[in-house]
């Protein structure tokens, strides 16, 4: 992964409006090579998802950013390995923070203040490039896309990743809302996906409908796993369905397994009784 260098300002994607990405310190088993950050711009730039608070990548930052004018953080969502980084740097450079308020949730970084309110379809003006914000709960409630206008590059956060899929974190994530918000990018005319962990996207729809299918395929394999073991637990479930994945990613996976029963929870079709799950008839 040449093209993956910590804390260095590296181009994504053939854009006339220039996107660099500059990797977090924070390899890991969640985080892949690290946090993407993403600063865009020539003369008045924005810089989207920080990252964790590390005061070397802070000096990064401000290197990158040199005698120009940050105006705006970004922020597409709230968790720890995203956003703590807003406040010193918007503290070092007086930008405007961008984001949803973080939900009541395990998890959250609620130190995360935006300036104001924001919604759904707000278009960020910089005169050379435009911003709009696409609200993509589903991950998490405050989840946030961003689309860079000019370019149809849409930075994506953990909505859609590169080479792996997001984990579904309820109560606060849902996976009805994480498949709706899926459904609301296809109607998009996208070019790139840029993700918050891994590599710039070249082929959105195939990615966006490759997630979807995935997705349903899951739910299809814990339906049959349940008619299989009959009422059953989180634990017992987890293994049947998830018989793929790697054990130490099993807790990840108890996790989008809640997310896929309380979906078809809500669709009438599962029943959650003393701890155990089981399909209507």
């Amino acid at each position: 992964m040449t093209e993956f260098v910590v804390s260095e300002p590296v181009a994504v994607g053939d854009t006339e409006v220039p996107v660099f990405r500059i990797l977090g310190r924070n390899p890991g088993p969640m985080t892949g090579p690290g946090t993407n950050s993403y600063l865009m711009g020539t003369e008045r730039l924005c810089l989207l998802d920080p990252g964790p608070l590390d005061p070397e990548q802070l000096q990064c930052f401000l290197h990158a950013i040199g005698g120009r004018k940050l105006e705006y953080i970004l922020l597409t969502h709230t968790h720890g390995d995203h956003s703590p980084g807003a406040a010193p740097l918007a503290e070092a450079t007086g930008a405007e923070v961008v984001g949803l308020p973080a939900p009541d949730a395990i998890g959250q970084d609620r130190s995360f203040k935006p300036a104001r309110i924001w919604q759904n379809g707000d278009v960020i003006d910089l005169g050379e490039y435009r911003l709009e914000l696409i609200h993509t709960p589903g991950h998490v409630s405050n989840h946030i896309c961003y689309l860079l206008v000019e370019e149809s590059l849409l930075f994506t956060g953990d909505h859609v990743l590169q080479g792996t899929t997001s984990v579904i974190l309820p109560p606060d994530g849902n996976m009805s809302d994480y498949l709706n918000s899926l459904r609301l990018l296809q109607e998009r005319e996208l070019r790139y996906l840029a993700p918050g962990h891994g590599g710039l996207m070249s082929q959105p729809q195939t990615e966006i409908a490759n997630l979807i299918a995935h997705r349903l395929k899951r739910e299809s394999k814990i339906v049959s796993s349940m008619q299989s073991l009959g009422a059953s637990s989180i634990d017992e479930l987890v293994l049947e369905a998830y018989d793929d994945v790697a054990s130490h990613l099993i807790p990840w996976a108890k996790k989008t397994l809640t997310a896929h029963l309380v979906k078809l929870q809500t669709e009438g079709r599962a029943t959650l009784d003393d701890s155990l799950w089981s399909l209507n008839e």
